[in-house]
């Protein structure tokens, strides 16, 4: 007698066939990855193709000549390139026609001052009484607007302030420069020439735009605009419409100040931490941690006390800062300080700006007095000073005849080696002794 087959084997039959099938196949045909697995084509349906991808050839960025023979044979390929680059070209011809070779700019931009400034003038100049004075009527004016763009973008109201007294002494002198000339004069002299061009293409979208009016078209002869002197390509990306007039105008002090605030908060501000903070050392200090960036607490381990008992938080990064040496005042700078810098790359800029801003908040200065006494190095000197640096091992890293943070490292890596305490402080005194061979 016959067993009847279960119903569960005449279930699974047809299956295991199937995937039998299945199988041989795959061990056939190679793989391929499987598209579109919950998509069924019937028979009235015709498979769509992909489109095909055009790829746009790119245009190369047109390239400035090697030589100009004259002012205009540079505006002329300017122009060209302006142009090809998708600027408007009535716009264009409009803007370089009416600029003219200033050769005043040329001898600015080239030109060096006689001698390196000491700290002290630069503090002088930027907290003198007058300007303090006109700071404090200032502040007071537009102390309700700078106290809703400090809530705003975090950055100390007085900061701002004394931003907009040091770039055009609180809107009163905004430059005297045509722009369009003062641009293309630095352009075509060539020293910076692709700054100066590409200040010039943001000029021209300024226009464009309506933000910037084409009978306002006096600044610095080194392109800055407005009451805190923006650069045009700077203020394309940071210029804000304080009043909401529809329009970013540097010209505007609404404009102006937000679009300060607005800069130096995207520039890395912390809110609620000063620039700087003065502070004390220890008898027996380490000299040669100046100009380093530690913790706060590794400088309270140090022994350095802030003068007014300042908390400050522990892994916050701070510089130890000696602007006039040893005998000079102490200070702690903190990221704030150097996003000041942002405006201009100097140490003594970004105190006297500090400094102002203490003064027009009506907050203590410096307590430490300078050392007056010191005379400072000509620009001669300073080069002799950095070639005799780097002949005696210690790599200024050039010698350009301005002392700057490579300079000052290499003379306090002197200093060390030669029984001096490393301050870093370069004066006729102190560098004497590779400066009068």
């Amino acid at each position: 007698m016959m067993t009847k087959p279960s119903y569960l084997y005449l279930t699974l039959l047809p299956i295991l066939f199937l995937a039998g099938c299945a199988s041989q196949q795959q061990s056939q045909v190679p793989s391929k990855p499987v598209r579109n697995v919950n998509v069924q084509i019937t028979e009235n349906q015709t498979i769509q193709k992909p489109k095909p991808v055009v790829v746009k050839p790119v245009t190369p960025k047109p390239e400035p000549k090697t030589y100009y023979s004259s002012f205009e044979d540079w505006k002329a390929d300017f122009s060209r390139r302006a142009i090809a680059s998708g600027q408007n070209p009535s716009d264009v011809q409009r803007l370089l026609a009416s600029a003219y070779l200033n050769q005043q700019v040329i001898s600015l931009d080239s030109g060096q001052p006689e001698f390196s400034k000491m700290p002290w003038d630069y503090a002088d100049s930027a907290a003198s009484d007058g300007r303090v004075s006109t700071g404090r009527r200032k502040f007071a004016e537009q102390s309700s607007y700078l106290s809703s763009l400090e809530s705003q973008y975090g950055v100390n109201a007085e900061i701002v302030a004394a931003i907009w007294g040091m770039e055009s002494s609180f809107g009163a002198v905004t430059g005297s420069s045509y722009l369009p000339s003062a641009l293309a004069s630095l352009a075509y002299d060539g020293r910076r020439r692709e700054f100066a061009e590409a200040q010039l293409l943001a000029l021209m979208t300024l226009l464009q735009r309506g933000d910037v009016p084409w009978s306002q078209l006096d600044g610095s002869w080194a392109g800055g605009m407005g009451q805190t002197q923006f650069i045009p390509e700077t203020w394309l990306k940071q210029g804000v419409d304080g009043d909401n007039n529809g329009h970013k105008n540097p010209w505007s002090t609404a404009d102006a100040l937000a679009s300060t605030a607005n800069y130096l908060s995207n520039s890395g501000w912390v809110r609620g931490l000063a620039p700087f903070y003065e502070v004390r050392l220890p008898a027996s200090f380490d000299y040669s941690t100046v100009g380093s960036k530690l913790p706060a607490t590794r400088w309270a381990a140090l022994g350095v006390d802030t003068i007014d008992d300042v908390f400050l938080d522990a892994n916050t990064q701070m510089e130890l800062w000696l602007p006039a040496g040893k005998e000079g005042p102490a200070l702690l700078l903190s990221p704030n300080f150097d996003v000041i810098k942002v405006y201009n790359n100097s140490s003594n800029y970004a105190l006297g700006v500090s400094l102002l801003g203490r003064a027009i908040a009506r907050q203590p200065g410096l307590r430490q007095s300078w050392p007056r006494h010191e005379r400072p190095l000509s620009t001669t000197q300073v080069t002799q000073l950095q070639n005799r640096l780097t002949q005696a091992g210690f790599d200024t890293k050039g010698a350009d005849g301005i002392i700057g943070t490579n300079t000052k490292k290499a003379f306090q890596r002197w200093q060390s080696a030669n029984g001096q305490i490393p301050d870093g402080f370069i004066t006729q005194r102190s560098a004497g002794a590779l400066t009068s061979w």
